[in-house]
């Protein structure tokens, strides 16, 4: 059941960036600075009570608690893979459901969180989970921030370590959330948020031109990923419906003005279906398209989901794939399939 906001007499106050803060402080006859005492407590403790805000005087405290909430996420339901990942369903404010991953590679000190942008997703792409989910609505930034912190903490209780990278691979289109998840990344990068490297930061776009060229205007510093899936638009149209408006000439196009205008690199991510977009022909079009500016590939192991046709390709099949690609200069790396025996494909356990 879809709940009602904690209340409606008071503010979310992780909708308020610093300015809004030092307005409001400023406005019950509180020193500015206070605002810079809270924000610390928001974005770089990471927070999200009243209470644990110390170096405040009570009165401030319950003061803060009459004018705002937090709508933080809670954690629904965590499953543990073999291999090491850790998928989280995590429940909003409002009772819906989105999913984060830990992908660990312990033998390279790798930890990656892979983080949901919306409550579903618009696109319909045949071989997603979260494709056959409606977009219900976009996070907020503090709710993408949210998945990274929790996920850190497990990540730290079963690993002993941090996070190390974030990827923008999860449920919904990032893109089509633009300004909430800069946002978010401006959280987790800033010195006055979670102070992480943009280089370490990953958002994957199915393919949004427009939107695309946005980001190179705005300078961002973050890598870019482009879900490709197929080399050729025939192919594409028919798995990735954004391709019929989208096309794989519009997007290059896109994506060499973002090569051009920022720091960050481009990567194509590649499910390998069998017998649809496998085979040597479609390894040399994918060749093509990597002529066009710096760029890494990522074949994936597809994770099957009921209901779809799509079987994942037979690893032989994408080894010499692979190095079809590697014979041409193409940089290229397999990810094998994780979390095979758990709801690892994007959107399964939120589906649920």
């Amino acid at each position: 059941m879809i709940k009602a906001p904690p209340t409606l007499q008071t503010i979310d106050i992780r909708k308020f960036d610093l300015a809004a803060l030092q307005e409001w402080f400023e406005a019950q006859g509180e020193k500015a600075f206070r605002a810079k005492q809270v924000y610390e407590w928001l974005w770089v403790k990471s927070v999200t009570d009243f209470e644990s805000m110390t170096n405040l005087s009570k009165p401030l405290r319950e003061k803060l608690m009459h004018s705002f909430h937090f709508s933080p996420l809670t954690e629904d339901k965590v499953q543990h893979s073999d291999d090491g990942t850790i998928k989280s369903r995590f429940t909003l404010f409002d009772g819906h459901a989105i999913e984060s991953v830990l992908i660990p590679v312990t033998n390279k000190n790798r930890f990656t969180v892979c983080v949901s942008t919306q409550v579903g997703c618009s696109l319909s792409c045949s071989f997603c989970a979260t494709g056959r989910m409606k977009r219900l609505r976009n996070l907020d930034a503090a709710e993408i921030y949210d998945q990274v912190v929790q996920v850190n903490r497990q990540c730290l209780k079963a690993y002993n370590h941090p996070l190390t990278n974030i990827v923008y691979m999860g449920m919904g289109e990032p893109l089509l959330n633009y300004q909430q998840t800069l946002r978010s990344v401006d959280l987790i990068t800033s010195s006055q948020g979670l102070g992480w490297s943009s280089s370490r930061i990953t958002v994957s776009t199915a393919g949004i031109a427009k939107m695309i060229k946005k980001l190179a205007d705005d300078e961002v510093k973050f890598n870019l990923a482009l879900s490709l899936h197929a080399a050729d638009d025939d192919k594409r149209n028919k798995i990735m419906p954004i391709n019929e408006t989208n096309t794989l000439d519009i997007l290059m196009e896109a994506l060499r003005y973002f090569d051009q205008g920022t720091k960050g690199k481009i990567s194509y991510e590649y499910i390998a279906f069998k017998g649809y977009n496998d085979q040597r022909e479609d390894a040399l079009k994918l060749i093509k398209l990597c002529s066009y500016f710096p760029v890494k590939v990522n074949i994936i192991e597809y994770n099957p989901i009921g209901g779809v046709d799509f079987e994942k390709s037979n690893p032989i099949t994408i080894d010499e794939f692979a190095g079809v690609l590697k014979r041409h200069g193409v940089m290229v790396t397999v990810r094998r399939s994780r979390g095979k025996d758990i709801d690892a494909a994007c959107g399964q356990l939120a589906n649920k």
